[in-house]
């Protein structure tokens, strides 16, 4: 009875699950959370070949997993890949928006296509891939759609004021579209991770500066892991979260918490 009640709560059986930047890193590690409660996994990237390799680790695991490689700042890419599942018979109906880059500069040292190419990535991938697969879910009727967002969203350090003002938008992104379909069967909401331990923070995870840092505004006293950060976005790609709606979760071991 109890494994009953987490999979009718907490499981994906039957769903398919569409993780953007999702070949390796924080994507893979939520695609294989994904994966692991039930949910037909599509791997995105723009690397066909990574793609393949990300799907077939699933696949070793037991896990049912395709591929769909595009670019998310790609408008008619996007578009393209939902025409295309849906001529093989499936739909999305849970969007998992995490393709992500990172550029550290001081503000002044950033030109305009630099600050541009990183809004693309995040802004405009978010806003290519919501227009192209939301009509499927109004449809059907039903749809989870998890952004990524940050903490610097919400709050900065030096050097990464593109980023900081993408990941802002990506909390009222979320926001605006749960208003806008949530009375549609189709819930967003975004995740706000703190510092993880992943490719964009090699450089601050070197810093001996940036460690103590880290030991002593982090109530937790270290960095997150992407394991962390999985479980989060399955509960609100879950039944469990059918509630929760235009909401920003933040997973910082309590970071912005901290006077």
């Amino acid at each position: 009875m109890q494994a009953d009640y987490l999979a009718g709560t907490f499981g994906l059986a039957g769903r398919t699950a569409l993780v953007t930047g999702s070949s390796g890193g924080l994507g893979f590690a939520i695609a294989e959370a994904l994966g692991r409660a039930g949910a037909r996994i599509v791997i995105n990237g723009r690397d066909p070949g990574r793609c393949d390799d990300a799907a077939g680790r699933l696949a070793h695991l037991g896990m049912e997993a395709i591929t769909s490689s595009f670019d998310v700042t790609n408008d008619e890419a996007a578009s393209d890949a939902a025409t295309a599942l849906r001529a093989r018979g499936i739909r999305v109906d849970v969007l998992v928006a995490n393709a992500g880059v990172q550029n550290r500069k001081p503000f002044l040292e950033i030109s305009l296509a630099e600050w541009r190419a990183l809004l693309g990535v995040h802004v405009d991938g978010a806003f290519n891939c919501l227009r192209a697969f939301i009509p499927s879910m109004l449809e059907q009727g039903f749809g989870r759609i998890v952004l990524m967002s940050s903490i610097a969203g919400q709050a900065a350090i030096p050097h990464i004021a593109p980023y900081a003002t993408a990941k802002g938008a990506i909390g009222a992104f979320a926001r605006a579209m749960a208003v806008e379909y949530g009375g549609r069967g189709i819930t967003v909401n975004a995740v706000a991770p703190g510092f993880l331990r992943t490719s964009l923070t090699q450089g601050l995870q070197a810093s001996p500066e940036f460690q103590r840092f880290i030991s002593t505004a982090v109530p937790a006293g270290r960095w997150g892991e992407l394991e962390e950060i999985a479980p989060a976005v399955l509960f609100l790609a879950s039944p469990a979260a059918a509630f929760v709606n235009g909401h920003v979760l933040t997973i910082d071991g309590g970071l912005l918490a901290r006077m």
